[in-house]
């Protein structure tokens, strides 16, 4: 009788197009694929099971994680957009489990600011999107069509960018914060709000973001009681935060909320 090895107990090797270029100082994990004419540079690591689709460039330095789908004319760790970059050290780190669709660009960091852009695991990249120098992305976002990140933006967990939204340079996006299609964004998004406009502005929480997250009720009303304190009251916001912050009662999202509120440097869009 023939034994047969189980699939999960194989070690798969790589399987590249004939015509892909990928450089023997690349390192390409087990179960890659490379389609046709893509290529991968010096310096760049691969994790197991992604695929890199048909014209999709590669540079280094750059870390891809594992079972990652890079999608066609995609151009993944690409020179900074910053004049004062000079070819100093940088790169790029990307986590699992992304889907990053055709024509995205991703910028490795800058020297001067720490020299990493960061990705987390399990985000939509919808074609076109742009994430500049040292910006760092959380986990399970989705950014769609043409939206774009100036260099050193910071978005969380759980983030809807709409359709054409641009934010500006040393913004953050807090955490289960949506923001409309075509959306200028030139302050701090506070965690579970909503926004909209050009420049955005404050629509209300993300209930709709919360319900998909299956976010408790009880939790939901706590949210909308500490937004109406703290958006709807001619008190300075920071003032009613740090009185907010001394409930013995508040949830992570809550902390995380008020945090978010008293650490803002740009401003929070109102």
């Amino acid at each position: 009788m023939k034994v047969v090895e189980p699939p999960s107990l194989k070690q798969e090797a790589p399987l590249a197009h004939p015509t892909a270029i990928i450089s023997p100082r690349a390192k390409i994990g087990p179960g890659v694929v490379v389609g046709p004419y893509a290529v991968i540079e010096a310096g760049v690591v691969i994790g197991a099971r992604t695929i890199v689709e048909a014209h999709a460039r590669i540079q280094g330095p750059t870390i891809i994680g594992c079972d990652n789908k890079i999608r066609a004319y995609s151009s993944i760790g690409c020179d900074p957009q910053d004049r004062k970059f000079s070819g100093g050290e940088s790169r790029l780190v990307i986590g699992d489990h992304n889907d990053i669709r055709e024509y995205t660009t991703l910028s490795r960091g800058t020297e001067e600011a720490g020299g990493v852009t960061k990705i987390g695991s399990h985000n939509l990249l919808m074609a076109y999107v742009h994430i500049a120098h040292d910006c760092v992305v959380g986990n399970h976002n989705t950014f769609a069509n043409n939206s774009s990140l100036a260099g050193h933006v910071v978005v969380g967990d759980y983030v809807g960018l709409g359709g054409f939204s641009a934010a500006h340079q040393f913004c953050r996006i807090g955490s289960y914060a949506f923001s409309g299609g075509c959306s200028l964004i030139t302050k701090d998004i506070s965690p579970y709000t909503l926004v909209a406009g050009n420049p955005a502005r404050l629509i209300g929480l993300n209930l709709e973001g919360l319900k998909r997250r299956q976010f408790p009720g009880e939790q939901v009303q706590r949210l909308k009681m500490i937004y109406r304190e703290l958006f709807r009251q001619s008190t300075a916001i920071r003032d009613l935060a740090t009185e907010l912050l001394k409930d013995p009662d508040l949830s992570d999202h809550e902390q995380l909320l008020l945090d978010f509120v008293l650490t803002s440097e740009r401003g929070l869009t109102r």
